[in-house]
C-alpha cells in the first residue's frame, strides 16, 4: 500500500472540502492517486464540492480580458451563488485566471459534451487513418483511437486542459478546488476568444507564449 503523506491529504482536502479522516481513507483506497481519490470521494457524496453541485449559481461576473496591445482578448462569464461572493479578491483571481488560461492556451470548447458530432467523428477518422498508416493491427486501432481523442479533449475542452498556473491540476481540479475554498458553487458558464487577423493568411506569432510570460511576471 503507497504511504499516504499528511501533505498528500492536505492538498486533497483542499481540492474537495471533504474531512481529515475522509481524505485519508480516500487515498488510501486509491493507493495514493489524487485524480481516483477526488472522483472516489465525489462518488462517495463526500466533497463539498461535489455537495454544491445541484446549487443555482445566478451571480458572478463578466470578465474582459486583453493582452498584448489588444491583440488577443478573451470574453468571460463565471458564475457564483451571491453577489458577496463575486466582489471578493478570491473570485476576482479566479476569473481573471481562467481569463487568461483561455487567451493561452486557446480552447474550443467548455466541456467534452460541447464537441460537435460531426467535428468528433471527423477527428476519429482521421485519428484511425494515421493508426492504420502507422501499421498498426485493426484489433488495436479503435483503442488507441480513443485514446488519442482524451488527447484531443485535453488539448481543446478548457474544463480537461491543463492549469497553465499550475501543470500538476486540469481547470476542472481548480474549479473544485476554489469551490470548496470559498464555499460556494462556482461554474464557468461560457468564453469567447478573439485574436487578431485570425483566419486571415499572416505572420505566425508565439501569443500563448506572451500570455506565459505576463502569467510568470
Amino acid at each position: 500500500m503507497a504511504e499516504i503523506s499528511a501533505a498528500l491529504v492536505k492538498e486533497l482536502r483542499e481540492r474537495t472540502g471533504a474531512g481529515m479522516m475522509d481524505c485519508k481513507k480516500a487515498l488510501a483506497t486509491c493507493e495514493g492517486n489524487m485524480d481516483k481519490a477526488i472522483d472516489f470521494l465525489r462518488e462517495k457524496g463526500l466533497a463539498a464540492a461535489a455537495k454544491k453541485e445541484g446549487r443555482i449559481a445566478a451571480e458572478g461576473l463578466v470578465e474582459a480580458y486583453i493582452h498584448g496591445g489588444g491583440r488577443i482578448g478573451v470574453l468571460l462569464e463565471v458564475n457564483c451563488e451571491t453577489d458577496f461572493v463575486a466582489r471578493g479578491d478570491e473570485f476576482k483571481q479566479f476569473v481573471k485566471d481562467i481569463a487568461m488560461q483561455i487567451a493561452a492556451a486557446k480552447p474550443l470548447y467548455l466541456v467534452k459534451e460541447d464537441v460537435p458530432a460531426d467535428v468528433l467523428q471527423h477527428e476519429k477518422d482521421i485519428l484511425r487513418a494515421q493508426a492504420l498508416n502507422e501499421g498498426k493491427p485493426e484489433k488495436i486501432v479503435d483503442k488507441m483511437v480513443e485514446g488519442r481523442i482524451e488527447k484531443f479533449y485535453k488539448e481543446f475542452c478548457l474544463m480537461e486542459q491543463l492549469f497553465v498556473k499550475d501543470p500538476d491540476k486540469t481547470i476542472k481540479d481548480l474549479v473544485l478546488e476554489k469551490t470548496a475554498k470559498i464555499g460556494e458553487r462556482l461554474v464557468i458558464r461560457r468564453f469567447t476568444r478573439y485574436e487578431m487577423g485570425e483566419g486571415i493568411e499572416k505572420r505566425q506569432d508565439d501569443f500563448a507564449a506572451e500570455v506565459m510570460k505576463e502569467i510568470n511576471r
